[in-house]
């Protein structure tokens, strides 16, 4: 297949990443999204918006297949927004449909209020992927772990701002490279339909405790930590590794070698210890 790509999600932090490389592959692009980019040669921007059903049908015309990269971690949008692409896909005949999800979406319960509200994106993506596997459409479904740039950096600079922070007992996070799972996601849109492909994680597992000391020390602050246990089914089964893939400990990037690369772009040059 050489047709055309569209990539929703495409100016986010893992879709930017994706729709060069495409590009670079000989690839013409589409990227769906909901504010207007000026279209270059080999990459059109169309604008709409997947949860509103907005240009969705448009954005699909000619399309041959589709990598869906956008998610907002709300359930309720999230599903609307994959049910809407499918549709279109569907009417369109698109030949692959590839997905990004998380690693866990299928093991880590969210049942409860107080799971709901600190890991509805782990049921977010269970429910994307079961439509997407019940779609008829030829596809496939990558599970990563988090991103050293989006969740887990985010969570660190949350917590630094607290002159006392409390950290999650025992949860243990092993997160991966943005780069190098653009890089997989790209390998399985240019091949054929996987079904569910193998995890990509990152190649350590961290303490909760660790990622945020090694932020602390990449930015010269200091802060009490204070453990706490969080109740609920999800975090249970986090302490319990649902979130990890060991045996798909592909990454390359740590942990360490981010923050010193984000530490030196952000703050100057600092050093970083493993």
């Amino acid at each position: 297949m050489d047709g055309l790509i569209l990539v929703t999600g495409g100016t986010g932090g893992l879709g930017r990443r994706v729709v060069p490389r495409l590009h670079e592959a000989g690839r013409k692009v589409r990227v769906l999204s909901r504010r207007a980019h000026e279209s270059r040669p080999g990459i059109e921007y169309i604008v709409g918006d997947l949860a509103k059903d907005e240009g969705v049908e448009a954005a699909l015309e000619g399309v041959e297949i589709v990598l869906h990269c956008a998610g907002s971690g709300k359930i309720a949008e999230d599903t609307a927004q994959i049910r809407n692409l499918v549709r279109a896909a569907q009417q369109a005949r698109a030949q692959h449909l590839v997905n990004i999800s998380v690693v866990g979406a299928d093991r880590i319960p969210v049942v409860t209020g107080v799971d709901r509200a600190m890991f509805a994106y782990f049921a977010s993506q269970l429910a994307v992927e079961r439509t997407v596997a019940e779609s008829g459409l030829p596809w496939t479904n990558l599970r990563a772990t988090q991103f050293y740039d989006g969740f887990i950096l985010s969570m660190v600079q949350a917590m630094a701002k607290l002159p006392v922070i409390p950290v999650p007992a025992g949860m243990r996070f092993q997160p991966v490279d943005a780069g190098e799972v653009a890089a997989r996601l790209v390998e399985l849109t240019l091949g054929p339909p996987a079904g569910l492909a193998p995890d990509i994680a990152g190649p350590k597992v961290y303490e909760a405790v660790e990622l945020l000391r090694g932020y602390l020390q990449a930015v010269h602050k200091r802060r009490l930590l204070v453990p706490v246990r969080i109740p609920g089914g999800a975090a249970q089964a986090i302490r319990s590794g649902a979130n990890l893939s060991r045996d798909h400990a592909v990454g390359r990037r740590t942990w360490e070698e981010f923050l010193a690369d984000w530490a030196s772009r952000s703050h100057g040059a600092v050093s970083v210890s493993a």
